[in-house]
């Protein structure tokens, strides 16, 4: 009987992660395939933001969540890989080589500063600053950018007005057929799926087995044979890559701006994390996707009159203490902590009419 007991719970907990992931997918390929056929464009088009920041959620959520390299400059990786596809774009003529350009340069970029960071032994509580730093440094370089004189090629950076002229992606291949929202928000949640599920399978690996030793215990993992700061530099430039990519389609979404480097978006990213729950990656997609609808809503009841006195900037870091004092692990935390409860009662009504029934039995 114990033997039984023993292998159950593994059982138990592959069937529950295999029905989390298949009620993932279903989800997903209900937005793809469900939402093009009754939204209008607005909607489209703010659906694949969404699905954008959903893949930005999923850089930080890896690289903290599970190797615990808490970074508060994933925006930087987000921005250059915004800015890089639209220079590209627009000097190129066409987006599929400005397209990977806009993954590899961030991964690169991460590279590069992490080589610097992990080999320098930086502790997290500096690490943190310094990739705040970097984003600071991009947000405020890239608004002084006005005037032909910062023109790269023929891809003027505007300042603080940006890059509206953002080319749109086009077919692979065919520079003047470029995709219709629809497309793009086909794409947008498809990657976004992949990446999830990318995500997932490199946490079941050896490699994703190291990356959570070594946020339980760096030391261990070091004198276990692990060279940590080559499996940190690797996660790290991974998360770089995908905030490049989420900076892609946000890019075709809407158009880059200094904004993404902002300090808003860096804070945005942390609470989407905690009120997820850090240690998921469903978590951080939700909190994203749930926030960034809170948002939405909150602009527009401001702009009611009478009502222009609510900031979601405020009500954003309101929710972000409740979250850290009474929820700390977070939306996904409080659903499986109140699943259990409800287990425990649906398990003990039975045991408890059991032994009202045996005390009642002559």
């Amino acid at each position: 009987m114990k033997a039984g007991r023993v292998k159950a719970g593994p059982v138990k907990a592959g069937r529950m992660a295999l029905a989390g992931n298949l009620a993932v997918l279903a989800a997903g390929l209900a937005a793809l395939f469900g939402l093009p056929a009754f939204a209008e464009t607005y909607l489209i088009i703010n659906s694949t933001i969404f699905a954008a920041f959903a893949i930005l959620a999923l850089s930080l959520a890896l690289i903290w969540g599970y190797a615990g390299i808490l970074c508060f400059g994933q925006a930087a990786f987000f921005g250059l890989g915004g800015y890089t596809y639209a220079v590209a774009a627009i000097n190129m003529g066409e987006t599929t080589l400005p397209a990977l350009m806009a993954v590899l340069l961030p991964a690169l970029f991460a590279g590069l500063l992490g080589y610097f960071m992990f080999w320098g032994r930086i502790s997290d509580v500096y690490l943190g600053v310094i990739t705040l730093t970097v984003s600071l440094i991009f947000y405020r370089f890239v608004n002084q950018t006005a005037g032909e004189q910062w023109n790269i090629g023929d891809a003027p950076l505007g300042g603080f007005n940006g890059i509206p002229s953002t080319p749109i992606l086009n077919w692979p291949g065919r520079a003047g057929d470029q995709l219709a929202p629809e497309d793009i928000f086909a794409l947008s949640v498809g990657l976004l799926l992949a990446v999830y599920f990318g995500c997932k399978l490199l946490l079941a690996t050896r490699f994703g087995r190291i990356l959570v030793a070594i946020r339980e215990n760096e030391t261990r993992a070091e004198l276990l044979g692990y060279d940590v700061r080559l499996y940190k530099l690797a996660i790290f430039m991974l998360g770089g890559a995908m905030a490049g990519l989420s900076g892609l389609l946000f890019a075709n979404s809407v158009f880059v701006s200094p904004t993404m480097f902002s300090l808003p978006v860096s804070g945005q990213i942390i609470i989407w994390i905690i009120i997820g729950g850090l240690g998921t990656l469903i978590g951080p997609v939700i909190g994203c996707i749930l926030m960034q609808v809170l948002t939405n809503w909150l602009g527009t009841v401001s702009q009611i009159k009478g009502f222009g006195w609510v900031d979601p900037n405020l009500v954003l870091g309101v929710l972000l203490v409740i979250f850290v004092l009474l929820v700390p692990r977070g939306l996904t935390g409080l659903a499986a902590g109140v699943w259990s409860w409800l287990k425990g009662l649906a398990n003990r009504a039975p045991a408890e009419r059991s032994a009202t029934r045996e005390q009642t039995d002559p």
